[in-house]
């Protein structure tokens, strides 16, 4: 058996499973699980323990590593479960040393091995050649979050904010291209908090002006998410003037009502995401937003939740991210007064059929254009907009120019002229 990772949470986690499995087969591991765990909800977390135990039940003699957010923020809660072998940081997991003690198979005096994540002050620039056949690759720019928005244990789990080097970034990406990826995706926990930390204190609009300068071979860059009361002028030109920075921004809105934004002691008003979405449509008419929005926050009642719901529509969201409000303990939203369990999940299923008209309207505007489409595995393509597309039979990364001519099952159908330039 080789070293497996199952991977929760975000596409940071993806990119990072990428490495902690070069990083333990460098080390010398040939037989392990390694659980990179996400702590965002509790539900998160139930998964992530459950997945523990079937694989041990699966794999009785096979190593088991946990690490993650959710062990580095509840590290002995895990190192208590009789079924994992070592426990190991969230920072520690991208270094081969760090899984040296399932290969020499020494008793440990404690399976935690977790380290102060506040102390950590570097993100190291790892280079993968690709990710398990993808066609699209994730690229990590960033590290941690210096922000403390009332609802979120992530800044825990993750520590300070820290930047990858420019060049660093952009030596990925030309090894990614070189090796046949059609698209590149920046990824981190605060991609747009990007810089500060770096000598010339780049920008994340820097960033990507530097990667499409000197990666020209690169079709397409797509930046995961954004805080959009982060977002800079040199990141604004890229998108007016750079056409392979595909028309698709993922906000971290997490609400639309002020009062909740201001609980949440997020930094941007309602106006102030609207605003950010209309400039970016004035650059880029053909420009798409998705969101991440929390559903039944502390203290959120209908007249609260109605502006929430509503800016669905009013600016035209159409890849939501919903999750009802989990407290997490040891954040200051844990305390406040709770919405009812019941009320904030039909709140997220309401706000998730909100988006999934947005979505289909979307989807449905596209018939008869002509889209470039990415083929992953599994027949499914994406657009430039992040639509699905089903294109049966296509090779795994290639660029298509593809005529829709309608839509069925959520996916866009139709005919492939030929491949893209």
């Amino acid at each position: 058996m080789a070293v497996e990772t199952l991977t929760f949470g975000c596409r940071l986690n993806a990119y990072e499973a990428a490495v902690m499995t070069s990083e333990a087969e460098k080390a010398g591991l040939e037989d392990a699980i390694i659980i990179n765990t996400c702590a965002v909800t509790a539900e998160a977390v139930r998964q992530a323990r459950q997945a523990v135990r079937k694989a041990r039940r699966d794999n009785p003699t096979t190593p088991i590593i946990v690490t993650g957010c959710a062990a580095q923020t509840e590290a002995r809660r895990f190192g208590d479960m009789a079924e994992v072998d070592l426990v190991i940081g969230n920072h520690d997991k991208m270094d081969a040393a760090s899984y040296a003690p399932m290969v020499v198979g020494a008793p440990l005096n404690d399976k935690v091995q977790v380290n102060d994540i506040m102390s950590v002050r570097e993100t190291a620039g790892h280079l993968i050649e690709g990710m398990d056949g993808r066609a699209r690759a994730f690229v990590q720019v960033q590290n941690g979050c210096d922000h403390r928005c009332t609802f979120c244990i992530i800044p825990f789990g993750r520590g300070p904010s820290r930047s990858v080097p420019m060049g660093l970034v952009v030596e990925q990406i030309k090894k990614l291209v070189a090796n046949g990826y059609g698209e590149v995706v920046l990824t981190g926990v605060d991609v747009t908090s990007y810089g500060p930390d770096l000598p010339g204190t780049p920008t994340l609009g820097k960033l990507t002006q530097a990667i499409l300068r000197h990666v020209p071979d690169l079709p397409r860059l797509r930046i995961s998410s954004i805080d959009s009361i982060e977002a800079d002028e040199a990141l604004y030109d890229a998108v007016a003037s750079e056409q392979r920075l595909m028309p698709h921004m993922h906000l971290s809105l997490q609400s639309g009502d002020d009062i909740i934004l201001k609980r949440m002691k997020r930094r941007h008003s309602r106006d102030d995401a609207l605003a950010i979405m209309t400039k970016l449509r004035e650059l880029r008419p053909d420009m798409v937003f998705g969101a991440d929005i929390i559903a039944g926050f502390p203290t959120e009642d209908e007249a609260m939740f109605a502006n929430t719901l509503d800016i669905v529509s009013q600016a035209n969201l159409t890849h939501l991210h919903v999750f009802p409000y989990s407290p997490r303990e040891g954040t200051p939203a844990a305390r406040m007064p709770q919405v009812d369990k019941k009320i904030a999940k039909e709140r997220a299923t309401l706000l998730r059929a909100a988006g999934e008209t947005q979505f289909q309207a979307l989807c449905a505007s596209r018939v008869g254009k002509t889209e470039t489409v990415l083929v992953e595995r599994g027949d499914v393509g994406r657009t430039e907009h992040y639509l699905p597309v089903s294109v049966p039979g296509a090779q795994v990364g290639a660029l298509l120019s593809f005529r829709v001519t309608g839509v069925v099952d959520g996916r866009l159908v139709g005919d492939t002229l030929r491949q893209a330039a």
